[in-house]
């Protein structure tokens, strides 16, 4: 199963030993931050989260305060982080890089962790954040190098969708295997990132990275087809299989192991989570045409063949039961 969901609150403590034990959790999930109360006389706080494979999902209420991540706090290699940040209650004063940007219910802030920025908040706050690795945001084509901090809106489009399922993940994030955990982390940042993509910024269009981007993106659209080729990935993109097989092999694999993987992956979760559903039915949806190919290069690829893990889905015991 996935992680836990955690809490951690400054209610019951004395107002000096809210701001440390609020720094110190701050700490915890992303980084050292400097927090101010600003002369209120305490600092009332609370935040849930919990992990989805990479990604740490947190639901964050805060009262008055100021939170800085100051440049005598930078050190090369700390804070390897983008936050992207909802927020649900209560207005939010965000500066980095000389850029001033103001934060209303209905607003999705993302921005650079490791960059010296200031948050602060006048009264009571509530957002929901995602933390996510910036190696993830790499391998999908966003130019780190490049970033600024970049305000849209969640209450319409795919910003609204998207803050919705942050929502659903965190309620299920407990439910999930380790399996389906990647999988739904993976759905999860690239929803995350379409508004991002609509807005045109902080992505590399051109080049390798945002050919392989296109690429992951079109296996993934077209997995369950079972004519899907590397003629057909080449064809839709634009470029030669030539090229295609030099993107792959330049991380360790080939195309063809790599929609295998993706779809042996996608066979795993649904046997896992799907128990009405025979072992071919699931082969055999995700472009698989002969059971017994995919009984051998499943239980190669994750050791156990998958009829073990369909019994045990048909054996675990029903959440009635006493």
């Amino acid at each position: 199963m996935s992680d836990m969901v955690r809490s951690l609150s400054t209610s019951g403590l004395a107002p000096k030993r809210q701001v440390q034990f609020w720094s110190d959790a701050l700490t915890d999930l992303c980084g050292r931050f400097d927090v101010d109360p600003m002369h209120a006389s305490s600092l009332e706080a609370r935040i849930n989260y919990t992990t989805v494979s990479q990604l740490k999902l947190c639901q964050i209420e805060v009262s008055q305060h100021r939170i800085a991540h100051a440049p005598s706090r930078v050190r090369s290699g700390e804070h390897p982080f983008v936050k992207i940040l909802f927020q649900t209650h209560g207005i939010s004063y965000f500066e980095q890089n000389g850029r001033h940007l103001e934060l209303k219910p209905g607003d999705c802030l993302v921005y650079d962790v490791s960059c010296p920025h200031t948050i602060i908040s006048p009264a009571l706050t509530r957002h929901d954040v995602v933390i996510v690795p910036k190696e993830l945001l790499r391998e999908r084509g966003v130019r780190l190098s490049k970033m600024s901090a970049c305000k849209l809106s969640a209450r319409t489009g795919t910003g609204r969708i998207a803050h919705d399922f942050v929502h659903a993940v965190f309620d299920e994030a407990t439910k999930l295997s380790p399996y389906n955990a990647i999988g739904v982390a993976d759905s999860l940042i690239d929803l995350l990132l379409l508004p991002l993509r609509e807005a045109d910024t902080m992505f590399d269009r051109g080049g390798a990275e945002a050919t392989y981007v296109r690429a992951q993106f079109f296996i993934r659209e077209h997995l369950r087809d079972p004519d899907l080729s590397i003629d057909q990935i080449s064809a839709a993109l634009g470029c030669t299989k030539r090229y295609l097989h030099m993107l792959f092999s330049d991380r360790g694999v080939t195309v063809s192991d790599h929609i295998w993987q993706a779809r042996l992956q996608n066979c795993r979760q649904e046997l896992e989570t799907q128990a009405g559903k025979t072992i071919t039915d699931v082969a055999f949806s995700w472009g698989f045409s002969s059971s017994s190919h995919f009984s051998r290069v499943f239980r190669k690829y994750f050791g156990v063949v998958p009829s073990s893990i369909h019994k045990a889905q048909h054996h675990s015991p029903s959440p009635d039961a006493s």
